[in-house]
């Protein structure tokens, strides 16, 4: 799944500097070191000036990754920082900050970035737009793959009205495959409905555990 329409950028070391020195206080459990680190931005279109950051630390292990938002006024100055921590809550609170600007052309981006780093009380719901967004445990037959990929819906607009967006969209949780409605308000507010289950007990890996 490709969460943005545009490709990530690697920041050169004098940028990862500067934007460490700005959100290392923001994180738990420690700064990040410049020299080790590897960051991945991208502008994020609902957000005007702010940037999406992958941040990544590969010379621990495991692995160290934290995720946030940032925005930046002239000469690189950062002046907000948001942690991303797996709730819906630092979202909702920037989309009242920023404020989010959501349109008919960037709502399917918001959905997949609100799903991919919002986690529920007991798992998380991953957009499935492709086969191959599925954590399989191994290759499924052809037969199965093909028949999976037909029930899979790309995220897209589907009705505005009185500014809410509608969508249909397939998502994993767990081990089942399910189709829903997602609603989004102007606010940026999501709210599924009329789930549906399409396919259950899926030979995956779990999400929570990598298992």
């Amino acid at each position: 799944m490709t969460m943005f329409k545009k490709a990530f950028e690697k920041l050169e070391l004098d940028a990862v500097a500067v934007i460490l020195d700005a959100v290392n206080d923001h994180f738990d459990g420690g700064g990040f070191d410049p020299v080790e680190t590897t960051i991945m931005a991208i502008d994020v279109p609902f957000y005007t000036g702010y940037k999406f950051l992958d941040i990544t630390d590969a010379s621990l292990s495991p692995v160290r990754k934290r995720f946030a938002l940032v925005k930046s006024e002239a000469g690189s100055v950062v002046s907000h920082v948001v942690v991303l921590d797996w709730t819906n809550e630092p979202i909702y609170v920037l989309n009242q900050q920023a404020p989010i600007q959501l349109t008919a052309d960037n709502i399917a981006e918001y959905v997949r970035f609100f799903f991919t780093y919002v986690r529920g009380k007991h798992g998380r719901f991953i957009v499935t737009e492709n086969v191959d967004d599925i954590n399989w445990k191994e290759d499924p037959p052809p037969q199965a793959r093909k028949a999976i990929t037909k029930m899979l819906l790309p995220v897209a607009l589907k009705e505005e009205k009185a500014g809410n967006f509608y969508l249909d969209i397939t998502m994993m949780f767990r081990d089942s495959l399910f189709k829903a409605d997602v609603e989004v308000q102007p606010n940026g507010l999501v709210s599924l409905s009329n789930e549906k289950l399409l396919v259950e007990d899926m030979p995956v890996r779990d999400d929570t555990f990598g298992q």
